[in-house]
């Protein structure tokens, strides 16, 4: 309850006097100049008030008028953060026909606390209730501030109580005030710009106190960050799937060439529904990963890889020429159903790892043996009939005829062994899932499995975001630092200007080994064609490479039996060196493939990136405060040097710091549920809605089954260290499950008794 005005609160039995009559000695704390309270002793209590000494333009009067009691309560906020307290709403009171005439605002320590009385059932069922002992807050202040609902729809000030029976919190300390503390806007932005990169609320939140300069510095502390994150996700709730398919939506509107393309390589645990992430990783003309696009899939079924090939079909116009996967058997049907003209590749990796675990571990530590396997296996120059010959010279020496996962694999050697590839267009660009678990380990640093559907999109428009950065710079690189040229051939300097750096490259290393590593034994001509025998010495385990030679009227035409040029797109150094033997001058244009040259993505075109959170409400204001913190850094690192004209610069933008109170008060900030809104954006629950996904059970999930021996426990068991019981010494349990601390407490309750 709130005492009359003008009396003397006290606690219960003392002083309940007017003012004039407990009026005792009245001074000031302190220095005149630091004091910002005057202090008041009660003669009959002893009692001691406290009188704020704040601006005349913060303190409130009687007779003020606001338009609306939010303005009111905004300006006794700052008034009351100015003195060293908090305030907060109390008592209301309506009219007869339900309109709120009066309201007041008083101080946080107004009251007092009261326990509540807890309804325990019966004594002899129930248990011992034990409440934790809290300590209050409340003292029984009578510092408010009454406000009346005027005619003209004004809330005037009609009463004013300033002084309190309490100190005030210091300066340095002000930060702990629960009104002193908020996610305001620039706080919301820090942390959802950090939450794009994986990083959570309470590293934004240390990483806050170091730019500013302290805890007391943020405004906010780091609980307050993390229910931020929380209300914002309970914000979402059920929303969640309906938002992203609107930002989608609404970034399709903005970018008409965006479509909604799907990948093909599931990874795991990047968000909170178990959906099965599926980026589509492809290599773009620096050699780099590229992510074309992905997918959330509920299941792992045959029918889910359709509809996800089907899409991308649709998407891109064509069907890719090469699918590289891993052995699993829905992927498999999926491929064979939707992309009949696709070339399908298993994995050599995923194959290869499992051979040392498939033939033991003394094979598996047979030297000769893992050379002879590794080079058959992993060559990509010998032909289908040398690694038949190989393979079964290797089954024969080792006695591996009739191993049954080997004869499976040779079964599936034209799914994964190089030598059946020879001929197909860039088939050696991709031999395994490496880029693909490569390109999952780079989601899974800014992904984790406890993001909503829409921090999942942020984060996936982040990675895509480095990515096109990163081949930005690749450009960047290609067009504005020359290679070093390691000859003096003609045709290295040609391919200089017309690959990228990366391939270009690989060129010099062909290049290289075409001059000092390659021999020709001999030179046939049967009409206009001729016929080169090269010995590699860099291919020891193949005798000589083919190369045939002919000039025709539109250009010359060759081709090696190494098939370089049709697995990779480039030409090798076995015709480099009939290139050179010739003294071609100009680089042959027929075998320039496009997709490794320097212009097959035009300057300013897929660099550009939409984002959701630059097409919504607010993008304005996003834009004018980084223009404004871009233009403070500007001036900043300019007047560095000067100290004096950076604090006039200081002191300029402070200057404005009265005014923009005054702006606040005029036109209070969104409420919190307001920029939740703007985030998600409004929407209202109906029967089309999107409904959340329900949490799904993927391939590999849940706890292993697997049963150990007892010989495995014993081992587990020995390598654990255990800790020793306090009370008896021995191991194996703890102080309070042991049995010598429970047979004495035993003992000492019947000896009272």
């Amino acid at each position: 309850m709130i005492s009359g005005e003008g009396e003397c609160f006290g606690s219960e039995g003392e002083c309940f006097g007017s003012e004039d009559e407990c009026m005792g000695n009245l001074y000031d704390v302190g220095d005149d100049n630091i004091s910002k309270r005057e202090e008041r002793v009660c003669i009959n209590s002893g009692r001691k008030f406290f009188k704020p000494k704040v601006s005349g333009s913060l303190t409130p009067a009687v007779g003020m008028l606001f338009k609306s009691f939010d303005e009111a309560f905004a300006f006794y906020q700052r008034y009351a953060l100015a003195a060293g307290f908090s305030a907060r709403k109390n008592t209301s009171w309506k009219n007869v026909g339900g309109l709120v005439k009066i309201r007041y605002i008083v101080c946080s320590k107004e009251g007092f606390h009261v326990s509540k009385a807890i309804d325990s059932g019966s004594v002899e069922n129930s248990k011992k209730i034990v409440r934790r002992n809290r300590g209050s807050k409340r003292v029984g202040c009578n510092a408010h501030v009454k406000l009346l609902l005027e005619d003209n729809n004004m809330f005037k000030i009609y009463f004013f109580e300033e002084e309190h029976n309490h100190i005030f919190v210091e300066d340095e300390d002000i930060h702990f005030l629960p009104a002193a503390r908020s996610i305001d806007y620039v706080k919301e932005s820090f942390i959802s710009g950090l939450s794009a990169i994986n990083i959570g609320p309470v590293k934004a939140f240390n990483i806050m106190k170091t730019i500013y300069g302290g805890f007391g510095e943020v405004g906010a502390s780091k609980v307050d960050c993390k229910n931020y994150r929380r209300d914002l996700n309970l914000y979402i709730g059920e929303y969640d799937a309906e938002m992203v398919v609107r930002r989608l939506i609404r970034k399709k509107e903005c970018c008409p060439v965006f479509v909604n393309i799907f990948g093909f390589n599931a990874t795991y645990k990047s968000n909170k529904y178990d959906l099965v992430f599926v980026p589509f990783t492809g290599i773009d003309n620096h050699f780099r990963n590229v992510t074309f696009g992905g997918a959330l899939l509920g299941s792992e079924t045959a029918d889910s890889y359709r509809w996800l090939l089907r899409c991308f079909v649709n998407a891109f116009g064509s069907e890719p020429k090469v699918v590289v996967t891993d052995q699993d058997a829905a992927m498999k049907r999926a491929i064979k159903d939707v992309l009949p003209r696709s070339r399908h590749r298993l994995c050599m990796w995923h194959i290869w790892v499992k051979l040392k675990a498939k033939v033991g571990p003394v094979l598996s530590a047979n030297t000769d043996f893992n050379t002879r396997m590794t080079r058959v296996v992993w060559n990509d120059t010998i032909i289908p009939e040398d690694f038949e010959t190989e393979w079964h010279s290797i089954m024969s020496t080792f006695r591996l005829e009739n191993h049954e996962w080997l004869k499976d694999m040779y079964d599936l050697r034209f799914d994964w062994i190089p030598a059946y590839y020879h001929g197909e267009d860039l088939a050696g660009l991709m031999r395994t899932t490496s880029r693909c678990e490569s390109e999952n380990y780079f989601f899974g640093q800014i992904c984790n499995p406890r993001c909503t559907l829409v921090e999942f999109f942020t984060h996936f428009e982040t990675a895509i975001d480095i990515q096109r950065h990163e081949h930005r710079r690749n450009d960047h690189d290609t067009r504005y630092i020359e290679c070093k040229p390691w000859s003096d051939f003609v045709l290295e300097k040609q391919a200089s200007e017309i690959y990228t750096q990366t391939i270009f490259k690989d060129i010099q290393i062909e290049i290289d080994a075409a001059i000092t590593k390659c021999m020709s034994k001999s030179v046939d001509t049967v009409g206009d064609v001729q016929y080169f025998e090269i010995k590699d010495f860099r291919q020891p385990c193949t005798s000589f490479f083919k190369v045939q030679y002919s000039k025709e009227e539109d250009g010359l035409s060759i081709n090696c039996s190494c098939k370089r040029f049709e697995q990779f797109g480039i030409l090798c150094r076995h015709i480099f060196y009939v290139l050179r033997y010739e003294d071609i001058s100009e680089f042959p244009r027929r075998y320039v493939h496009r997709r490794w040259t320097r212009d097959v993505v035009s300057m300013g075109s897929n660099h550009s990136n939409i984002r959701f959170d630059e097409i919504g409400r607010n993008s304005e204001i996003d834009k004018v405060y980084r223009e404004i913190v871009v233009a403070n850094e500007y001036v900043v690192n300019r007047l560095v040097g000067d100290l004096d004209e950076l604090c006039r610069y200081r002191d300029h933008i402070k200057s404005y710091i009265d005014k923009a109170d005054e702006v606040m008060v005029a036109a209070l900030p969104p409420t919190r549920k307001e920029r939740f809104a703007d985030i998600g954006g409004n929407i209202e629950k109906s029967d089309s809605m999107i409904r959340v996904p329900i949490k799904t059970r993927t391939k590999g999930c849940g706890v292993q089954k697997r049963i150990k021996s007892n010989r495995e426990i014993a081992i587990q068991k020995s390598s654990k260290i255990q800790k020793s019981c306090r009370v008896c010494g021995g191991k194996g349990h703890n102080s309070r499950t042991c049995k010598d601390k429970v047979s004495s407490n035993a003992i000492g309750s019947s000896n009272g008794m």
